[in-house]
């Protein structure tokens, strides 16, 4: 069945896979960048089925005029993919205030105010499907990434109250959690700061293992791409899916750890009930 998507971010990483793998599957697209014109081959490979539109996801009125071209070209909206995003590297001493806003911003206040304009069409159609993506660095505290993970881990708690929500008006959410992947986010799409040598053993690591992961992270592009294609064309998708083998591995190590450290100190926290 051919779906109607908007997907954020399109014009490289992830999300330019998506595109392509959305409209060679012969879906309808709303493809969105702060610059359309470098989608301007798509809409030339496949035509009528592609629209370009300007979108800096932090702007509600391009958001509300994104969605608005879905409707006026296709007749609706199935699939939103929040995308878009970013991430440097620096210590939390080191990153200014407004680093912290700008990142907040994009990552987090970007997927709301998208999200914010595509419920009501979604809700009136008692249909569709929000995927956001996130990352293992919402799953995880990555050093070096504070700004990054902070508004990672508020998507995921956004997008769990969504899911509730939405589900009551036949709305389906799932967060994507990637790993790593061969893409320009690892690249010149991020700043790296080492950083002072108080902090080295954490943050310049980062930034060094940034530089030398680059072109060899194990996941591929294109494979997750189909992956999220397939969770789209679900009845009953996963509120969460971690992509990626090392995600996978990351993940299961970190809420291992959070289970044991609750039950370490359950004595403690339960003490703080009146008594029976």
């Amino acid at each position: 069945m051919t779906q109607r998507w908007l997907i954020t971010g399109c014009s490289r990483g992830l999300g330019r896979a998506l595109a392509e793998a959305v409209l060679q599957a012969g879906h309808c697209l709303v493809a969105t960048a702060r610059d359309p014109s470098q989608l301007d081959d798509l809409v030339r490979q496949h035509g009528d089925r592609v629209r370009a539109v300007p979108l800096d996801v932090v702007d509600a009125m391009e958001a509300a005029e994104a969605i608005q071209t879905a409707v006026d070209a296709f007749g609706g909206l199935d699939v939103l993919v929040n995308n878009a995003g970013y991430g440097n590297i620096n210590a939390i001493e080191d990153t200014s205030i407004e680093e912290f806003r700008q990142q907040i911003d994009t990552n987090l206040f970007g997927t709301i105010i998208v999200t914010k304009a595509a419920i009501s069409l979604m809700r009136e159609q008692r249909s569709g499907h929000i995927i956001q993506f996130s990352s293992v660095g919402g799953r995880v505290g990555a050093p070096g990434r504070a700004p990054y993970s902070a508004a990672k881990w508020a998507v995921e708690g956004f997008s769990e109250v969504l899911a509730r929500e939405m589900v009551l008006v036949g709305v389906k959410v799932t967060v994507i959690e990637p790993g790593g992947f061969r893409t320009d986010f690892a690249g010149a799409s991020t700043v790296l700061e080492e950083g002072r040598v108080e902090y080295d053993a954490v943050v310049g690591a980062a930034a060094r293992m940034q530089r030398d992961y680059n072109g060899r992270q194990p996941g591929d592009p294109e494979r997750a791409a189909q992956v999220v294609l397939k969770v789209a064309a679900m009845e009953q998708p996963p509120l969460r899916l971690a992509l990626g083998s090392d995600a996978v591995a990351a993940i299961g190590h970190a809420d291992r750890a959070r289970l044991a450290e609750l039950e370490r100190w359950r004595e403690l926290s339960i003490s703080t009930d009146f008594p029976v």
